[in-house]
Formats: C-alpha cells, sequence, structure tokens
C-alpha cells in the first residue's frame, strides 16, 4: 500500500511534468503527426496540440495507458524483478491523468488571473474608495451623535396666548 502511495504520487508531479513539457513544445507529437497523418491532414504550424495538452479524456488515457505500456514492457527487460504488478500499473496512470488534469487548471487559473488582472485591479480601488467613503460617513455619525444637547437650540415651548381653542380653528377652516 506504501508504495502504491508514493507512485501515486510520483505520477500525478509526472503528469504535471508532461503537462507543463508539451505546454511549451509539442515536437513529439508533431514528429508522429507528420509519420502517420497525410499532407493534407497534418496539424498547422500554429496547433500547440500534444498528447496530453489540448486533448480530451479518452486520448489523453490511450496516450498515457501506451506509454506506461511501453515502459513496462522496458521493465520487465532490464529488470529481473516484477514491477510491473496491475494495481501499481493502474495507479499510475490515474495519477497521471490526474496530474495532467492538475496541471491544465492551474494553467487555465493562470490565465484567467493575467486576463482579469487589470479589471481586479478597479475593482480593488473601487472598493478602497467605498471603504474610505463609508468610514468617513461612519465617523461623521458618530461626530453627531457625541454633540452636547446644550448646544444645540432649543425651541421655546409655545404660550398658551398663541394657541387658539379648538373652535377657532374649526371657524378658520370653515367647518363651523
Amino acid at each position: 500500500m506504501t508504495l502504491e502511495l508514493i507512485v501515486f504520487i510520483a505520477s500525478i508531479l509526472f503528469g504535471l511534468l508532461i503537462y507543463w513539457r508539451e505546454s511549451n513544445g509539442n515536437g513529439m507529437y508533431r514528429t508522429f503527426n507528420k509519420i502517420i497523418n497525410s499532407k493534407k491532414l497534418q496539424m498547422k504550424p500554429e496547433d500547440k496540440t500534444g498528447f496530453v495538452y489540448q486533448q480530451s479524456f479518452l486520448i489523453r488515457l490511450v496516450s498515457i495507458t501506451f506509454l506506461f505500456l511501453i515502459g513496462i514492457v522496458i521493465a520487465q527487460f532490464l529488470l529481473p524483478i516484477d514491477l510491473a504488478a496491475i494495481s501499481l500499473f493502474a495507479s499510475m496512470i490515474v495519477g497521471t491523468i490526474l496530474g495532467t488534469y492538475l496541471a491544465q487548471l492551474i494553467f487555465k487559473s493562470n490565465e484567467v488571473i493575467d486576463e482579469q488582472s487589470e479589471s481586479l485591479e478597479g475593482m480593488v480601488q473601487e472598493t478602497l474608495e467605498k471603504g474610505k467613503d463609508f468610514i468617513d460617513d461612519f465617523k461623521q455619525k458618530n461626530l453627531n451623535k457625541e454633540a452636547p444637547k446644550e448646544a444645540l437650540p432649543k425651541e421655546a415651548p409655545p404660550t398658551d396666548k398663541e394657541q387658539k381653542s379648538a373652535r377657532e380653528r374649526l371657524k378658520d377652516k370653515g367647518l363651523l
């Protein structure tokens, strides 16, 4: 179990390495493409597709399985020890595919961050300005609450002479 875990983690790192390597250049895939396909079907010079880079799941699975099959056949002839156990083989394939998708996630997130960096700066600046305005408003409200009540002018209470009776108010309105 420990060996399988170590192989699984190593294969994830191997998948990251394969994906990164193919994102920088796809010379081997281009060579196989030239050998296998006719001139009309060959990939265009600006195409960056590789064995695992910009490929669907099924193509990645076939490519990685074929790579590990070749590696296991070579290991069987060179080493007298049986290292090609099915569980190790499966964990290497699954780990490598997982590593390629992890690398793809990392590359896509880097592209999105690079594209959105300018708009993110603007959003951060707007947020900071709104925060400063909020703090200033909050300080003003606190100052208004702390103002002494004696400093505010008091309204004089109405006197009895200024008040009209209810009958007089109704007459003024024309209701009586």
